[in-house]
């Protein structure tokens, strides 16, 4: 059975309204797959999935806007087929209209009754002959609506925006983040250096760069095949990592022979970060709770070549009882987080987190900083990460825990950090970074010190 990009997409779309499992554990299964995959169904099945994800809420608007049927009563599946349809018509130039519409109307004829067949067919093409008629939300009555729907973000997040940074920069922010993001790799100087690895992924890719900040980081755009068969992956020169994160291992600066914990360690970009700047050489502890994840850190550890990381599966929630008495030199914690700040790569969040999320995310993030306090050693040091733009993830979980903490401080010795960067993006001891000024992931980190 030949690929089929656009019932693929829609596969991928209903399992995330699910809600069961990731986008990127979900492109990996379909894109990469027993099934052989060409480059442009591949570059059209990302397209499609990416595309109604990042501009949901601008599709969503005029669905409801040409529907009969109100918006909260179109089956779910339908309104996917209905998205996908609207977002070849709206955006993509190479697709004929009337070949998305009577691609929708077949898919549609597989997935409800007749009469739905004929609703599917009579709204797109009607959307498709007076989409740029409709008008939007006026931005001087009601700036959220307005940008909600313009910009396609959920209206409780640009509220939130608007009230930090004002009109005019939350349109320049949403922009940022609807734009497609390049791969960003690391170069793993174990192996090779920055110079082979760009010379190497050259015959790979349309366009590759050395990152402004981060001395081992490339971006690629338009590369020729996926991740895994580019030059040098096999061999362990780099691992995919956005330059944001990146410089949260700078800030953390881990020094050859330190004892170094990795409290949250997920699949280990940041640890094999860690292990690289500590020249192979001390050790490392990765810790976290999914062991899936961490039979995956262990594979991508002996890839890039690394001997001084540990595994250990922990739910850190419940203390830290069993870490070395001894305690370690440096402690990161990449806390669990909405993930805000990471939408441009993963747009699926935007329409699965919600405003009550972020008091949650405030409680355990603090839970987990107050139960790794007492494994730093005496003037070691804490980095707090989280990629998010939002207060109670951030300022407000490092304000709860020095008042609390009194023997811990800010260092405002930002390690490794560039200082180009940190002239543009610390403020009062806090790193951060947004899409829209640094053009990377927006996080925020903060480095810790126990001073007694």
């Amino acid at each position: 059975m030949s690929f089929d990009a656009r019932k693929t997409a829609w596969v991928i779309l209903n399992s995330l309204d699910h809600g069961q499992r990731t986008l990127t554990a979900l492109m990996e299964e379909h894109a990469d797959g027993p099934q052989a995959v060409s480059r442009r169904d591949r570059a059209l099945l990302q397209a499609l999935v990416y595309g109604v994800l990042r501009w949901r809420g601008r599709l969503d608007y005029f669905i409801a806007h040409f529907s009969r049927t109100r918006f909260n009563k179109i089956n779910p599946k339908i309104l996917n087929i209905l998205r996908l349809a609207l977002f070849q018509i709206i955006y993509l130039d190479r697709i004929p209209d009337s070949a998305a519409v009577n691609t929708a109307v077949e898919m549609a004829k597989a997935a409800g009754a007749p009469w739905v067949i004929g609703y599917v067919n009579a709204l797109l093409r009607k959307t498709s002959r007076e989409y740029r008629t409709v008008s939007f939300p006026e931005l001087s009555k009601n700036a959220s609506a307005a940008l909600a729907a313009g910009k396609s973000f959920p209206e409780w997040i640009i509220h939130r925006w608007l009230q930090r940074y004002g009109q005019k920069n939350t349109a320049i922010l949403c922009d940022a983040v609807n734009s497609i993001p390049p791969i960003t790799v690391r170069t793993n100087t174990l192996r090779t250096s920055p110079q082979n690895l760009l010379m190497k992924l050259e015959r790979d890719a349309e366009k590759v760069a050395q990152t402004p900040y981060s001395p081992d980081g490339i971006t690629i755009v338009n590369p020729a095949t996926s991740i895994p068969n580019l030059s040098g992956f096999q061999s362990g020169w780099f691992q995919v990592q956005d330059e944001a994160a990146q410089l949260v291992s700078l800030l953390l600066d881990p020094k050859p022979g330190e004892t170094i914990l990795d409290a949250c360690a997920g699949m280990g970009g940041k640890t094999g970060h860690i292990a690289q700047l500590m020249n192979n050489e001390g050790a490392v502890a990765a810790l976290d709770v999914d062991e899936d994840k961490l039979s995956q850190l262990e594979a991508e550890m002996r890839r890039l070549g690394i001997a001084i990381v540990s595994t250990h599966c922990l739910d850190l929630e419940q203390g830290v009882s069993q870490l070395p008495a001894e305690g370690f030199d440096r402690i990161l914690l990449d806390a669990p987080c909405s993930g805000l700040g990471v939408m441009r790569r993963h747009p699926d969040i935007k329409w699965h987190r919600s405003e009550k999320e972020l008091a949650k995310n405030n409680a355990r993030q603090l839970r987990l900083l107050e139960n790794l306090a007492p494994a730093v050693k005496q003037t070691g040091f804490l980095v707090y990460a989280v990629c998010s733009p939002e207060p109670e993830e951030n300022e407000a979980v490092i304000h709860q825990f020095l008042k609390k903490h009194s023997n811990f401080g800010i260092n405002e010795h930002y390690g490794q950090l560039p200082n180009e960067i940190c002239q543009t993006a610390i403020t009062k001891g806090f790193f951060k970074t947004f899409p829209c000024l640094t053009q990377m992931d927006g996080f925020f980190s903060v480095r810790l010190q126990r001073i007694s």
